[in-house]
């Protein structure tokens, strides 16, 4: 560890901190559809939509005609992507002549990408016409990031109002989201890039002759355009096979930084929204200093294994820290962040290999995953899976001091918790099942690359990845099979939607109610014993489901690696 390496940590929390206020404002009165100072521009583009898809902005939804809005979307994303997929030797912008992906990857693919994962069983520059990568994946990027921004939204109404039916209106929320967040933002941002050396063009692949003599095709494309909403939006899916390790998709330690900033940008901002629209700034601030704990506790043991190696490297003599699959031009500093943030903000988005890791420096990555990517997680979706562990908090709370529980003016009762119950549980029954019943079955156990704990946590990392709408890779996996392809697509689907689903009922359920004051009697929410209360009961609950998954693989990769045994 040292002294730049630390100072780059710090700096990047210190930053994170900062925009969350600034952001949280403009959001808010975004969704509260106040003027901002982009509406003269955008404002008669926001009206024209809403004409010609004859959406009424003045009419808000029920919870439950909000959710199936949001999943007949979903259900136009896939046959979009799908299609395009398919079709896509037969379709312009294809320089490269790609053929069409197969059924049960391009279902897997659209699957991916319409439930914010992004997770790829495929190389982009190998597999992806331009027409697919910016047509399909761009603009589902762009849908999927809203879709849990406004989910989050719909959330925070619930607690914010009282005595009322509706929680907003999903195509509107949507709308907004689009054209005055991620839109003028991304624009910007893209600009940025190719400022610092990131190809956009739909020019072909250029042909080049090395050194030696030998002819190298050299993949370019649309890339910045895609890279700008993959990271703001953690989405996470790379143009490029080698995603954010590869030079032409992250040119330089300035965009490295950058992109770093973009994937927590908007998180950290919706805990600043929810403390405004609850009333309360401070409410929002506590949320936000869960996810700091637990972030920073993250990064503190990551970036502490990877610079310090192993047992068996200092035995060779190898000393400097673990560099093994990582980008010289970022080093080991940068690359333990860049994985803490990606799979604490359920980006996915990789600057090194996850598989060359540490067993403790990969291990991290894992439990952020399986804490349900609430560590700010992606945008959206953090703030609801958090506000969920917030409830069952606020009710082991209640429990001790045998109160009814109250969280912002609204008791918890038993629908609440029951819902917070049901989206929490799914997701270990999700990433465990599906891990014990690839690792048994021969056919699906020889995809592993490695033997051991090792090749046990790189399914596990996959079926977690996908469940959590991650969409990092651990590699050492073939991943392109029948077999995971549709059970990863499984994975995603009810990672995403059963989780959603409760949020929302849990939305409507509050909304309903009439708010209460704090009485002598009510838990304080804004002071540290409330922070350290959640912290507490998200460690233990995420203890429980994930932590024999963990002593099977990272824990004992670790205890023998130290101890010079191999596999």
């Amino acid at each position: 560890m040292s002294v730049i390496g630390w100072l780059q940590i710090i700096l990047y929390c210190v930053i994170i901190a900062a925009l969350a206020k600034p952001l949280g404002w403009y959001m808010t009165r975004v969704f509260d559809g106040e003027r901002t100072f982009l509406s003269p521009v955008l404002q008669p583009v926001e009206v024209s939509l809403y004409w010609i898809s004859g959406v009424d902005e003045r009419r808000e939804q029920h919870w439950l005609t909000y959710t199936i809005s949001m999943l007949l979307f979903h259900v136009g994303g896939v046959l979009i992507i799908y299609g395009l997929m398919r079709l896509q030797a037969f379709l312009p912008l294809n320089p490269a002549g790609q053929s069409a992906v197969a059924e049960d990857l391009a279902f897997n693919t659209a699957m991916s990408f319409i439930t914010n994962t992004n997770w790829q069983n495929y190389g982009g520059e190998s597999t992806l016409s331009y027409l697919v990568q910016m047509v399909g994946l761009t603009h589902q990027n762009f849908l999927s990031a809203a879709t849990g921004i406004v989910l989050a939204v719909a959330l925070i109404r619930g607690f914010a109002r009282a005595s009322v039916r509706t929680v907003g209106n999903f195509w509107v929320d949507v709308t907004r989201c689009t054209l005055y967040i991620l839109l003028p933002i991304c624009i910007v941002y893209a600009l940025f890039l190719v400022w610092q050396g990131m190809p956009q063009t739909l020019g072909p692949y250029i042909e080049a002759t090395t050194l030696e003599g030998a002819r190298q095709t050299i993949a370019v494309g649309p890339v910045a355009s895609q890279v700008a909403i993959k990271m703001l939006g953690t989405n996470g899916g790379g143009f490029f096979n080698a995603n954010a390790a590869h030079p032409f998709e992250n040119p330089t330690a300035l965009s490295n930084f950058v992109q770093m900033i973009s994937i927590f940008a908007l998180g950290a901002a919706l805990t600043n929204v929810f403390g405004r629209m609850v009333g309360n700034q401070r409410q929002g601030w506590a949320i936000l200093a869960v996810m700091g704990v637990l972030f920073i506790a993250g990064v503190i043991v990551c970036y502490w294994s990877e610079a310090n190696g192993t047992g068996m490297m200092h035995a060779l003599g190898l000393t400097g820290g673990n560099m093994e699959g990582k980008e010289v031009r970022f080093g080991i500093a940068a690359s333990s962040l860049f994985a803490v943030i990606t799979t604490a903000a359920s980006c996915g988005a990789v600057n090194a290999m996850h598989d060359s890791f540490t067993a403790l420096g990969g291990m991290i990555p894992l439990i952020n995953m399986q804490l349900g990517e609430i560590i700010v997680g992606g945008v959206g979706a953090g703030l609801y899976g958090m506000l969920l562990f917030v409830v069952l908090a606020i009710f082991v709370a209640g429990l001790m001091v045998g109160r009814t529980p109250e969280y912002v003016g609204k008791k918890i009762e038993a629908r609440e918790v029951k819902m917070a119950m049901l989206a929490i549980l799914v997701l270990p029954l999700m990433y465990l099942g599906w891990t014990a019943v690839a690792v048994v079955l021969p056919s699906t156990a020889s995809a592993m690359n490695n033997a051991g704990p090792h090749g046990f946590t790189e399914v596990l990392y996959a079926y977690t990845s996908q469940t959590g709408n991650n969409g990092s890779a651990f590699a050492g996996l073939s991943g392109n099979t029948l077999f995971y392809n549709l059970t990863g697509a499984v994975a995603m689907f009810v990672g995403r939607f059963f989780m959603i689903i409760p949020a929302m009922a849990i939305a409507g359920s509050l909304a309903a109610k009439k708010s209460i004051p704090p009485s002598a009697g009510t838990f304080p929410t804004t002071g540290g014993l409330f922070v350290g209360l959640v912290v507490g009961v998200i460690l233990i609950i995420g203890g429980l489901t994930f932590f024999p998954a963990l002593a099977l693989g990272p824990i004992v990769e670790h205890l023998a690696m130290n101890a010079g045994t191999t596999f």
